[in-house]
């Protein structure tokens, strides 16, 4: 039976997307819920920035990650273009290029040049994608997913504070973002640690400290600069 590794380094893409988004959209929207709430506002004006920082963050990541990753795209587009040029330009040079790589990983001169030889009769140009310029089917920047899956978690991060916003009585809605949401932070700092395979208690700890720290000061915003609305 073939022996199948998981490794961890295969989750960095997602993982990243959605830690940040989840991470951005609890913090984000407690705290603004945190810093209107302590401007001694309506419940029905903690319940619309809560909605408008929700739906605002959300396009927001979704249009910041998709310009960050189409960039991505455009160069790895425009380095296997080149690289396809050169292939047809001078494949000689080019399957040397790709021994010389695999003697400097430590293959001998012969087996490079033989791999070499294979693996450009294959694919050439998916063999100076991988080897040269470390561009894999796996690793190809894709826009539109990285765009919707940073909304999402946006999204989703966003919602209890949003959910609290709008069932709990005024009087406690302090408290109570501020309790539940810094208990959020912390499962999903263990969580995002565990599945990166990171310490569990450092990663939850960082997470719910900045989340502390952000609340902390738009609740003295408020305090300082608010009033009734």
């Amino acid at each position: 039976m073939a022996h199948k590794e998981r490794h961890y380094t295969g989750r960095v893409g997602w993982l990243r997307a959605a830690v940040l988004g989840a991470n951005d959209g609890l913090i984000s929207t407690a705290s603004l819920v945190v810093g209107v709430a302590s401007a001694e506002s309506s419940p029905q004006a903690i319940v619309l920035a809560a909605l408008a920082g929700m739906v605002a963050g959300a396009l927001s990541m979704a249009a910041g990650e998709y310009v960050s990753v189409s960039s991505q795209a455009d160069t790895e587009r425009a380095d296997l273009a080149k690289e396809k040029r050169e292939l047809a330009a001078n494949p000689k040079a080019e399957r040397e290029e790709l021994a010389g790589i695999y003697v400097a990983r430590g293959l001998p001169q012969g087996l490079a040049v033989e791999v070499a030889d294979r693996l450009t009769e294959h694919d050439a140009l998916a063999a100076h994608a991988r080897d040269e310029l470390g561009i894999t089917e796996m690793s190809r920047a894709k826009p539109l997913q990285a765009a919707l899956a940073s909304a999402a978690a946006f999204a989703a991060g966003a919602l209890p504070p949003l959910l609290s916003a709008v069932i709990v009585p005024r009087s406690a809605l302090m408290p109570v973002i501020t309790g539940s949401s810094l208990l959020l932070l912390l499962i999903l700092g263990a969580s995002a640690a565990r599945l990166g395979g990171a310490p569990i208690v450092k990663g939850a700890a960082r997470v719910a400290f900045w989340g502390a720290v952000a609340m902390g000061a738009t609740a003295l915003v408020g305090r300082l600069f608010g009033a009734t609305v």
